[in-house]
């Protein structure tokens, strides 16, 4: 039996940093349609939220990560495991803030695409979309009485 290689390409990824230095054990990546959390060494737990289901995204830089050039991403989704998703003590977050509000956008876009190329389908004017008699059994009760 083979085995599939399932690689992710990601986008975007970073560690949470100690003093501007990434000494954490918890890793961040972003894909095309997921933001990853990855948190620990010896035991591994990830987490992760689908791009589309996010609502608000903010940028919170104290004055101890500015020193160190840092800053955390707040991402507010309908995740209902997650719904605050936390990239703390991140390099360049402004420019990664932006990154994730474009591929948020782009994500809900073509969602959008799919669910109207569903609907597209149905000629929705008919009266009986799924094509069968149920209908027509309702007129002829109608005519008996």
């Amino acid at each position: 039996m083979s085995r599939k290689n399932a690689s992710l390409s990601y986008i975007w990824k970073d560690r949470r940093r100690v003093c501007g230095l990434p000494l954490s054990f918890t890793r961040y990546r972003m894909s095309e349609d997921r933001l990853f959390l990855i948190k620990g060494f010896w035991n591994l737990h990830m987490d992760e939220v689908l791009l589309y289901r996010v609502r608000d995204i903010s940028l919170t830089r104290s004055f101890g990560q500015r020193l160190f050039g840092v800053g955390t991403v707040i991402v507010y989704s309908s995740d209902k495991t997650m719904p605050e998703f936390q990239l703390k003590n991140i390099r360049h977050c402004l420019w990664v803030k932006e990154l994730i509000h474009e591929q948020v956008e782009e994500m809900k876009m073509q969602r959008r695409m799919r669910i109207s190329e569903i609907m597209g389908d149905h000629d929705l004017s008919m009266e009986d979309a799924d094509n069968d008699e149920d209908l027509d059994q309702y007129d002829e009760l109608d005519e008996a009485e």
